[in-house]
């Protein structure tokens, strides 16, 4: 016999209850595409999916500097290559200076495309990236060269700047310091000496006249110390950039694997979820018409 008291409607409205909320929470699913809405659904799947966003949050910000620093490295390797260009000439012009059938005419004349270089380097040496900062600058900022009103050139600023964060763990350090490029070559007369000194020494000494064959010798020597350095610099900046290359493919692969992680944890099964949708209402629809028609007995319905 079943009569209505309160044990049973509450018994009911129970498990209507927890059939209404379960197609409610299945609705939610399908029309968000989303299995997993509050963290009381699943503790730990929810766990799993904040630190797979957190890690797709520092992917885009480690991504947004890996094309910083591929331009960076792609500007410094045009530069280089310009100044390496001009060094060479400037090799090629000293050799010729040295030729001792030419007078100091033409040694004068050789002076002008010399000054012409240095004034090509020094523009070169401030050349401003991407970001409208030096490209050659140092660590402490400021301009990557200077130049005084007597013509000597001085290095902006001291130290190497600092690397760029292109993964978790990994920094690359993008640009390299004016005085990394053209300076910290060695001197004939012991010490260091740059670019700017060792062509501005031998353009003096073309323009005064007379014996020129120690000062072409040593800036021979300083120019083919500093395409060496040159060259070697280049080849920094592209093992970085090689570095670079292979940093972007692994982020990008574990960029993938992460989205599949998300979306198995996180997306919802769309045919799946509809057939249990289905199934819910139709077990609601039946629950609630056998709770109506046995909700409506009473004992005299029995005693008939």
């Amino acid at each position: 016999m079943h009569i209505g008291t309160s044990q049973f409607y509450d018994k009911n409205a129970t498990q209507l209850g927890k059939l209404a909320g379960q197609a409610d929470t299945l609705n939610t699913q399908i029309a968000t595409g989303k299995k997993i809405t509050a963290p009381s659904q699943d503790v730990v799947a929810y766990n799993r999916l904040t630190a797979i966003k957190q890690s797709s949050a520092d992917s885009v910000a480690y991504a947004s500097n890996v094309s910083l620093a591929q331009s960076l490295l792609q500007q410094s390797d045009t530069t280089l290559g310009a100044i390496g260009t001009q060094l060479q000439r400037a090799a090629e012009l000293t050799t010729q200076a040295a030729n001792g059938t030419l007078n100091d005419a033409n040694r004068r004349t050789i002076a002008i495309e010399l000054q012409s270089i240095r004034d090509d380097l020094i523009s070169l040496a401030g050349t401003t990236d991407v970001r409208g900062q030096p490209l050659f600058g140092a660590a402490s900022g400021g301009t990557a060269v200077i130049q005084a009103a007597d013509g000597t050139v001085s290095f902006g600023g001291t130290g190497e700047v600092a690397a760029i964060p292109v993964a978790n763990g990994t920094d690359i350090q993008a640009t390299d310091s004016a005085q990394r490029v053209f300076g910290n070559l060695p001197a004939s007369s012991g010490g260091t000496t740059d670019v700017f000194a060792i062509l501005s020494g031998l353009i003096s000494a073309l323009n005064t006249g007379g014996s020129v064959s120690a000062a072409t010798g040593s800036a021979a020597d300083g120019l083919r110390g500093a395409l060496t350095q040159i060259s070697n610099v280049q080849g920094s900046v592209g093992a970085r950039a090689a570095r670079l290359d292979i940093v972007s493919a692994q982020s990008t692969d574990a960029a993938a694997a992460r989205e599949i992680d998300r979306s198995a944890l996180e997306d919802t099964d769309l045919s799946t979820a509809i057939t249990e949708l289905q199934k819910t209402i139709t077990v609601l629809q039946a629950t609630q018409a056998s709770f109506t028609r046995l909700g409506q007995l009473s004992l005299f319905d029995y005693l008939r």
